[in-house]
C-alpha cells in the first residue's frame, strides 16, 4: 500500500514538473476561477472578460493590476473593490483561502491571456 502511494506521488511529481509556467497558470485558472467566472458570460459572477476589462481600465500597468487583483481576492472587501456594481448584482466574492502567490499566478494568467482567442484550457 505504501508502495502505491509512493508511486502515485512520484507520478504526480513527474507530471507537475513537466508543465511549464503557462500550463500551471492555466490549470490554476481553469481549475478554480471558471467555477464562478465564465470566460464570456456573467452567470453567477461577472465574466472574466468583464473582470479583466474593469481591472485594465483601472490599473493598466501589468504589475499594478496583478498585485491589486491578488491582494483583493485574498480578502475581498467592498471598500477596495474596482467592481462595486458586480458586488451589488452578485454579492461579495467569498474568501477562498488561497495564498497570495497562487493568486498572483492566476492574476498574471488573466492579465496575459486574450480570452477572445484560442488559449490553453479553452480551445
Amino acid at each position: 500500500m505504501l508502495e502505491n502511494k509512493f508511486k502515485h506521488l512520484f507520478l504526480s511529481f513527474i507530471f507537475i514538473s513537466s508543465l511549464n509556467a503557462e500550463d500551471i497558470r492555466s490549470l490554476l485558472f481553469h481549475g478554480n476561477c471558471v467555477t464562478c467566472h465564465n470566460e464570456h458570460k456573467s452567470i453567477s459572477a461577472p465574466s472574466i472578460d468583464l473582470v479583466k476589462e474593469n481591472y485594465l481600465r483601472a490599473l493598466p500597468r501589468r504589475e499594478d493590476c496583478i498585485t491589486y487583483m491578488a491582494k483583493w481576492v485574498v480578502k475581498p472587501n467592498k471598500k477596495g473593490s474596482i467592481m462595486l456594481d458586480a458586488i451589488d448584482k452578485y454579492e461579495l466574492m467569498p474568501e477562498l483561502g488561497y495564498d497570495e502567490s497562487t493568486l498572483r499566478e492566476i492574476a498574471s494568467y488573466i492579465y496575459d491571456t486574450d480570452f477572445s482567442k484560442e488559449h490553453d484550457g479553452h480551445k
